[in-house]
């Protein structure tokens, strides 16, 4: 039972981490010197990932419902 908390926490160290690092490059796309966006494009981006977010929280009480994979900004 030990070696599957174990196991846990190294996983979720380490995903956690690579998520937050990820998120991180999403802000960077914020600088309208290097980039062009939209209001829209910006209530997509946080669209998707809160509802990812929210699924992946869902997840661990129970409710695993599974979403699209694929995030496109233009359809």
């Amino acid at each position: 039972m030990r070696d599957k908390r174990k196991k846990f926490v190294q996983l979720a160290e380490a995903r956690v981490t690579r998520a937050i690092n990820q998120l991180r490059l999403i802000g960077n796309l914020s600088n309208r010197g290097a980039y062009e966006f939209g209001n829209d494009d910006v209530r997509k981006i946080f669209k998707i990932l809160q509802r990812e977010l929210d699924t992946a929280k869902a997840r661990f009480g129970g409710d695993g419902k599974s979403r699209d994979t694929e995030f496109r900004l233009e359809d």
